[in-house]
């Protein structure tokens, strides 16, 4: 069985495109259950996932969840064998590839994690999107073939019985939770790099802040968090 799991937070306007072409018959086919994990959202997401299949973990009232949390908690009442953890900004340009590689991948008992390309959403791409997203793509690509592990939290395939040997994500961690889990797994063995591979992000944050910056926040994170065993973000701001 795969597990999809979607951490949420007031996302009823996004959560339609992620599972949108995730179908009945694909379902059947991967074995998939939709787990949307909620952190306290105000607007209609909790009756939406519903309405679409999803078993949905409500957030504890009062108790702050970081993104991070919010999967370990998805990831807490998965059932599957294999955990494609997504973001609800996030979408696959191709359902039934990402399940097939997925399932193809942690075939391999050598592979306890894989990652893939990410672009931006067809729509909304422009030219430097397409520079920007292909540097970092081919950065991740040369760093876990050099053995670094590494991959985005957009969305990352994981085998969930390596997931929870390992202590699944850092609850405490606001940014690099993804840098942290993966550098936490590379340890247990092969991380695997799915060129073919292409899900399309949401530009918000990089339109809001800038390429520049959010990728300095990257590069802080991922420092603080290897050298300080704490990320540099006290809060991964949500961006609408």
């Amino acid at each position: 069985m795969v597990s999809l799991i979607i951490p949420t937070l007031n996302e009823a306007d996004s959560l339609p495109k992620v599972l949108r072409g995730l179908s009945a018959e694909l379902k059947r086919q991967y074995n998939v259950e939709v787990i949307v994990s909620d952190g306290g959202s105000v607007d209609a997401t909790l009756s939406l996932a519903r309405s679409l299949g999803a078993r949905v973990v409500e957030a504890v009232p009062g108790v702050p969840q970081t993104i991070a949390s919010g999967r370990d908690a998805g990831a807490g009442v998965a059932r599957g064998d294999v955990l494609l953890f997504m973001d609800a900004d996030t979408y696959p340009k191709s359902w039934a590839e990402l399940l097939a590689a997925a399932v193809r991948v942690m075939q391999d008992s050598r592979t306890v994690a894989a990652t893939m390309r990410f672009g931006i959403t067809p729509s909304e791409r422009r030219w430097y999107d397409a520079l920007w997203q292909e540097s970092y793509n081919l950065l991740f690509a040369l760093q876990n073939y050099l053995g670094f592990g590494i991959g985005r939290g957009n969305c990352q395939i994981v085998q969930a019985a390596i997931f929870r040997a390992v202590g699944g994500y850092d609850s405490h961690l606001a940014a690099a939770e993804d840098y942290d889990l993966y550098r936490r797994l590379r340890k247990q063995g092969r991380i695997r790099f799915l060129w073919g591979v292409v899900v399309y992000e949401s530009p918000r944050r990089f339109r809001h802040y800038g390429y520049v910056r959010v990728s300095w926040w990257w590069f802080l994170n991922a420092w603080s968090v290897l050298l300080r065993h704490r990320s540099w973000s006290k809060k991964w701001k949500r961006v609408q």
